[in-house]
Formats: C-alpha cells, sequence, structure tokens
C-alpha cells in the first residue's frame, strides 16, 4: 500500500512567529466586544477545542464558532505576509518535503488543529502549498478531538483515490502521537517543539527524531 504521510503544521512543519494567535485574539476580542483574559495552551490542540475553553473562560456559554472562525480567517489572511517575516520553517523540512514529493508510493497531506484556511496561509507563506493534498487533510473543524482529525484524513484520501493507505503521523506533541496511534498509524515524533524526545517516545511514538535535519533518516523513518 502506498503511505498517506499526515504533517502537524506548527512546530512540526514550520513556527509562525505569534502571527495566528494575535490574529485569534483580535478576532476573538472583535467577535465579543471582551478584553481577551485567557491563557490556552494551542499545541496540539484543535481550533475548536481551543475555542470552546476561551469563550467558557470568558463566560460565554453561547456563541457561533463558525462566525469567530470567519473573522479569525480574515484577520489571518490580513497579515499572512509576517508568516515568512516572523517565523521560519522547521530545519530540514524542504528537503525532506522534496523528496517524498518526488516519490510515487507517498501522498502528503496535513493533519492540524488549524481550521483549513489558515493551515493553507501558513503553508503557503513558505511556498509549501502545492506540496500537499489539502482535500484529503484532517482539520481543526472536523472535530474537537484530535484522533478523529487522522481518521477523517485516511477516510477522505481512501475515498478519493480509491486505494488503502498505510496512514503515518508526524507531529511534536504527545496528542499528536496519540491521535496517530488511536488510528493504528505509524507515528514519528520530531521535538522540534517544546515536548522532549523522551516525552514523545514515553507517549508510544514508533520513531523520534530531534528534526528533520538529518533528511536521509527522516526520509527513511517515513517510506521505511
Amino acid at each position: 500500500m502506498r503511505r498517506l504521510v499526515m504533517w502537524d503544521v506548527d512546530y512540526t512543519l514550520l513556527r509562525g512567529g505569534g502571527v495566528a494567535a494575535t490574529a485569534w485574539r483580535a478576532a476573538f476580542t472583535e467577535v465579543t466586544g471582551l478584553d481577551w483574559r485567557a491563557k490556552p495552551i494551542f499545541g496540539g490542540r484543535t481550533d475548536l477545542d481551543i475555542c470552546a475553553e476561551v469563550f467558557a473562560a470568558h463566560g460565554i456559554t453561547e456563541y457561533a464558532p463558525e462566525d469567530f472562525f470567519a473573522r479569525y480567517i480574515r484577520q489571518v489572511e490580513e497579515t499572512a505576509h509576517l508568516f515568512a517575516e516572523q517565523g521560519a520553517l522547521m530545519p530540514g523540512v524542504k528537503d525532506v518535503l522534496d523528496r517524498l514529493s518526488a516519490d510515487t508510493s507517498v501522498v502528503q497531506t496535513l493533519v492540524t488543529g488549524n481550521v483549513p484556511a489558515v493551515a493553507h496561509a501558513k503553508v503557503a507563506a513558505f511556498g509549501l502549498a502545492t506540496v500537499f493534498d489539502a482535500e484529503v487533510g484532517g482539520y481543526g473543524t472536523d472535530d474537537s478531538v484530535r484522533a478523529s482529525l487522522v481518521r477523517r484524513s485516511l477516510e477522505r484520501a481512501e475515498a478519493k483515490y480509491e486505494e488503502r493507505f498505510t496512514p503515518v503521523v508526524v507531529g511534536d506533541t504527545v496528542n499528536d502521537v496519540e491521535a496517530g496511534l488511536a488510528n493504528r498509524a505509524l507515528v514519528v515524533g520530531v521535538a522540534t517543539g517544546s515536548t522532549r524526545m523522551a516525552d514523545l517516545e514515553l507517549a508510544g511514538a514508533h520513531i523520534v527524531l530531534p528534526d528533520l535535519s538529518d533528511v536521509d533518516s527522516a526520509v527513511k523513518a517515513l517510506t521505511g
């Protein structure tokens, strides 16, 4: 079977320099009229999950996530040029993606807690938009539970290509690891975020790399 390589975005492929977090706070204040006072942990979580926490922390029990996300997306699109100016690709990412793109046994997509438009804006800022089959990705608007994003991505890929895939999940958090394991995926952890290699190993990642700078080793981990 071909491999469906599902990439997390933030701190796996790139760091966005705080652009999305700033847009999130601005959108929240515009939608609610309230000053931002929440301090959610964003890493490895879905935007639906974070949205519920933030609104609850401000005492808002009734809200429409789609209204907030629409404003958030507009904020991101207005400042998308800042991703490349304030952020950066993680080590080795471009070379690994290029190698996998040349491998006909691999389909690459995104499984990320970001809403689709924001995920696209982030990778597009670094010239990576055409690398991924965005149609078969799993996104933060699909479900609050990260594992469901992996399942939805696999379902979309198998429906589109009319074949079965071996799923491979690549991420930098324990949530990424657990989501992959819940779907019987091969899980490759990269310690390019705030989670240590030892913690990714303890969570059950099959392979853990410090980063993707050793391109040969990274490609072997994802395809071997």
